[in-house]
C-alpha cells in the first residue's frame, strides 16, 4: 500500500492543484467598452411616484424582478382582473388540445342570466341558447370583458364553472401565486375570491410569454357583437401606442383595477394597480409606474444559455471534464448607473462524479447587487456525461482518495451586455 501511495502522490497532487484553480471567482467583467465620453455624476434615481391605488406593483417583464410597489401581497378582491387568469386557462387548454379555439360554444342559461345584459355588471350580450364561436368569446370577455363571455367559455372548458374553478387554482398554484384563490371565472366579488397585485403580475407576466397570440387580444381596442360594439375599458391603449395590454376590474369592493403593460424595444414593464378611486386614477397610476420603469432601470444579459461558464473535473466519466452552464439566458434588471455593482459567483461541488444527464441541475449562479442577493439561478450540465469504463472508474475511485469534497467556486466568464 505504501509503494501505491509513493506512485500516486504526484498525481494526486495534480488533481488537487488544478481543483484550488476552480475556486478562484473573478467579479462580473465591466460593461462592453463604449466610445469614450466626458465622466459625469452618476444619475440619481428618486422613489417611484404617488400613484392613485391601495396596492400595486412594478415589474421587469424580463426578469420577474418587482422594481417597485406598494403593499403588494396584500389580498384583494380582483374584479375582472380574475379574466386574466380565465384567459391563461382557455389558452392553455388549447395549447394542449382539449379544446379548440375554432369550438361552438352553447350560451347556457347560468352564462346568460349570471353575466348577460339583465345584469348590472359588464356583458357582451349573448343570447340564450346561441353558439358562439369560442375566439369570439374570447374577444367578448377580454376586450368587452364580459361576465356571460367568460361564465360561457368556463362551463365549455370544464363542465361547469365550479368546476373550471378549481383549474384556476390548480394553475395559480403551478405559477407560484401563494396568495390567490378563485371562486368563478368572471370577478363576481364573493368572500372568498381575491388575488394580490404582486401574483397577478405574475400571471400578466406568464400570459403575455406562454400565449402571446392570445394575449395580443387585449390590445383590441373595440370588437362588436349581436350588433353592440364596444370599447375596450384600457384607457392607455389610447393615451401611449407603447401599452398593448392587458385588463381591467371594477367593482365596489374592489375599487377601480388595472393590470397594464408595454414595450420600448426590447424591453417590457407590467404595471398591476388595484383599488385605484377612480377609472382615470388607475390609468394616471399604471402608466406614471410604467413610465418610471422605463426612465430610470435597465436590463442586462450577464450570461448565455448552453455556453460554458464552467468546465471542472469529472470523476469516473468517459470525459475528464463537464461542460456547466445556464439553460435560458441570464438577464438581470437594476437601477441605472449600478451595473458596476453587480457580481456573479457560482457554486460547484468540487468532487462531480459521473453520471450526469444534459440539462441536471449541478450547481447554483449567484448574482448579488451591492453585497444583497437578487437571483440565484440553477447551473445544468450543458452535455450527456456517462459513466466510463471498469477500469477508468477504479483509478478515479483510487486517485478519490486524495481529493476532498470541500465546495468552490467556478470561474465566472467573461461576457456582459445591456439591452439598451
Amino acid at each position: 500500500m505504501s509503494f501505491l501511495r509513493r506512485i500516486l502522490t504526484p498525481l494526486a497532487v495534480a488533481a488537487l492543484v488544478a481543483g484550488a484553480a476552480v475556486a478562484q471567482t473573478p467579479p462580473v467583467p465591466p460593461r462592453p467598452a463604449a466610445v469614450p465620453r466626458p465622466v459625469v455624476p452618476a444619475m440619481p434615481v428618486p422613489p417611484p411616484p404617488e400613484v392613485d391605488g391601495q396596492s400595486w406593483v412594478l415589474m421587469d417583464y424580463a426578469t420577474g424582478q418587482i422594481l417597485a410597489s406598494k403593499n403588494p401581497d396584500e389580498r384583494r378582491a380582483p374584479a375582472s382582473l380574475t379574466k386574466v387568469m380565465t384567459d391563461y386557462v382557455v389558452s392553455a387548454e388549447i395549447a394542449n388540445g382539449r379544446i379548440h379555439d375554432k369550438d361552438q360554444v352553447t350560451i347556457s342559461e347560468h352564462a346568460w342570466r349570471s353575466g348577460g345584459g339583465s345584469t348590472d355588471g359588464s356583458t357582451s350580450f349573448l343570447k340564450l341558447g346561441s353558439q358562439v364561436e369560442l375566439d369570439d368569446l374570447l374577444k367578448g370577455m377580454i376586450v368587452q370583458s364580459g361576465n356571460d363571455a367568460a361564465i360561457a367559455l368556463a362551463e365549455h372548458t370544464a363542465g361547469s364553472e365550479d368546476a373550471f374553478a378549481n383549474l384556476m387554482n390548480a394553475y395559480a398554484k403551478q405559477l407560484g401565486m401563494t396568495n390567490t384563490h378563485y371562486s368563478n371565472a368572471s370577478g363576481y366579488p364573493v368572500d372568498d375570491h381575491y388575488s394580490t397585485a404582486r401574483d397577478i403580475a405574475i400571471l400578466s407576466r406568464a400570459l403575455i410569454h406562454d400565449f402571446p397570440a392570445d394575449y395580443a387580444i387585449s390590445k383590441i381596442k373595440e370588437f362588436e357583437w349581436n350588433g353592440i360594439k364596444q370599447q375596450n375599458r384600457n384607457a392607455l391603449l389610447w393615451r401611449d401606442p407603447a401599452v398593448d395590454g392587458i385588463k381591467t376590474g371594477h367593482t365596489a369592493a374592489a375599487g377601480f383595477c388595472l393590470a397594464a403593460s408595454a414595450a420600448h424595444g426590447d424591453e417590457r414593464m407590467i404595471a398591476v394597480v388595484m383599488g385605484a378611486s377612480t377609472d382615470k386614477g388607475r390609468a394616471d397610476a399604471a402608466i406614471a409606474l410604467l413610465n418610471y420603469g422605463f426612465r430610470f432601470y435597465e436590463t442586462h444579459k450577464l450570461y448565455d444559455a448552453s455556453k460554458p461558464l464552467a468546465t471542472p473535473k469529472l470523476w469516473k466519466g468517459e470525459a475528464n471534464q463537464l461542460p456547466i452552464g445556464v439553460a435560458e439566458n441570464v438577464l438581470v434588471t437594476v437601477k441605472t448607473g449600478q451595473y458596476d455593482k453587480l457580481k456573479a459567483t457560482m457554486d460547484i461541488p468540487a468532487t462531480l462524479i459521473a453520471p450526469f444527464k444534459k440539462g441536471q441541475q449541478v450547481g447554483t449562479l449567484r448574482i448579488t447587487l451591492d453585497g444583497q442577493p437578487i437571483q440565484n439561478v440553477p447551473l445544468v450540465a450543458l452535455n450527456e456525461a456517462p459513466q466510463g469504463g471498469f477500469f477508468s472508474r477504479l483509478w478515479d475511485s483510487i486517485l478519490l482518495w486524495f481529493h476532498g469534497s470541500k465546495k468552490a467556486d467556478a470561474p465566472a466568464p467573461a461576457a456582459a451586455s445591456s439591452t439598451k
